[in-house]
């Protein structure tokens, strides 16, 4: 148990990064699925865009705290609703999606915005489009499987990525 009064407390780094590298992998997801949507959504603005550029920048991005924290708060409540392990009315709306509920939208603003108006303006049109594994992932509609924070997630750390590459390229 850890005891959040401690002073001695130290993030936990690495536990979080891995946390959600091995829940995005039981999805079938990895760095470099994310890697492709930001390449992608960047090429056609810059000329000669290095996939492994926007590989070491889809790395960098996961290890940011404020991704870590969105993304595990989002994964967990995905993992608990597909157990059935949430109180009603809360595991219904998001084992449903429900188009009013916003709190997915939101966890991937907050990640989305950390690289400013670019970011947030990128989530938007993937949030629209759903491509790649974004929407494999939004169309897998199971009663046993909940991906309603997982897909956005993607979503918005693509458009992070994807912002941090505009932001050096222009």
């Amino acid at each position: 148990m850890i005891n959040l009064n401690n002073k001695q407390f130290k993030y936990p780094d690495t536990a979080a990064y891995d946390y959600v590298i091995k829940a995005f992998a039981a999805k079938g997801i990895s760095y470099k699925d994310i890697a492709k949507i930001a390449y992608q959504m960047q090429s056609v603005f810059i000329d000669n865009l290095d996939m492994k550029e926007v590989e070491k920048d889809t790395i960098d991005v996961l290890h940011k705290r404020e991704v870590l924290n969105n993304a595990m708060v989002g994964l967990e409540l995905d993992r608990l609703t597909s157990e059935g392990q949430l109180s009603q009315p809360l595991e219904a709306i998001i084992q449903n999606d429900s188009g009013v509920f916003g709190v997915d939208e939101g966890l991937a603003l907050n990640i989305a915005n950390i690289y400013g108006t670019i970011g947030v303006t990128n989530y938007g049109y993937i949030d629209r489009d759903k491509v790649g594994i974004i929407k494999q992932l939004d169309e897998d509609k199971d009663e046993d499987v909940s991906n309603t924070f997982i897909d956005d997630l993607i979503g918005a750390i693509a458009s992070a990525v994807s912002a941090k590459v505009a932001h050096r390229y222009n």
